[in-house]
């Protein structure tokens, strides 16, 4: 039973992989689904931990390389095919290449300083990388499937969406306090921003559809910022 949060863990690692495989063949959108698979194994992997209560130094130090590749190297990887296939201006190449290797470091620095900072015992510092990889590449998502708004604006406005994805790759290295997603118990007292967000995000995918994940994580962040006051309380268990 100890093994069992490895286990999930190690299925993240495989679906960042997998979603490496398919970027690379073409299938934008399958390798975008597998990354939120990974979120979806990641989130499992820490349930499981605090239910078998099993903790261990070694599935500490998986779940941080599992996460630099499914959060940080698979989605660089898709923000670059996507940017890049969409134009036919080579100084977009340079461009992407550029920000998307930013990305890909921070979230490694992000993880690496997670697992040494005591700080991060009481809340998140910085934004987490599975926030960062679900903005990121719910907006390469949009652009490949869909037509609306946030499609045509990674289609026409590139330099502004690879300032925004330099400016998500900054967030997850900063120091601004971040609402932690951990639930202990579904009480509405004590979780009052957590459910905010949830209907937040509910709305923005009722009213917007697939793109209204886009905007999912700028809710967050703009709430983690108005809770900030409130996050002293807070516990955290994630990178």
């Amino acid at each position: 039973m100890k093994h069992i949060p490895n286990i999930i863990t190690s299925l993240n690692l495989a679906a960042g992989f997998f979603s490496i495989i398919l970027i690379i063949k073409g299938y934008t959108a399958a390798a975008c689904w597998m990354i939120f698979a990974a979120m979806v194994f990641d989130f499992l992997d820490g349930f499981a931990s605090r239910i078998l209560n099993a903790y261990s130094s070694l599935g500490k130090e998986l779940d941080s390389l599992a996460d630099v590749v499914s959060f940080g190297i698979a989605p660089g990887i898709i923000v670059y095919r996507t940017g890049t296939i969409l134009s036919n201006n080579p100084a977009y190449d340079i461009i992407y290449a550029a920000v998307t290797a930013i990305y890909a470091v921070c979230a490694g620095l992000r993880l690496a300083k997670f697992n040494i900072d005591t700080t991060q015992s009481v809340v998140f510092r910085g934004l987490p990388t599975p926030a960062a990889a679900l903005s990121v590449v719910s907006l390469c998502l949009a652009a490949t499937c869909s037509d609306g708004y946030f499609a045509a604006f990674f289609t026409k406005y590139k330099v502004i969406t690879a300032v925004f994805i330099l400016f998500i790759s900054l967030l997850m290295i900063s120091r601004l306090p971040m609402l932690s997603l951990k639930i202990k118990n579904l009480k509405i007292k004590g979780n009052e921003a957590r459910y905010i967000l949830a209907v937040m995000s509910i709305l923005f995918v009722a009213l917007f559809g697939a793109e209204g994940f886009v905007l999912i994580i700028p809710g967050y962040i703009i709430l983690s910022l108005v809770w900030a006051p409130f996050l002293k309380n807070e516990v955290c268990h994630h990178p």
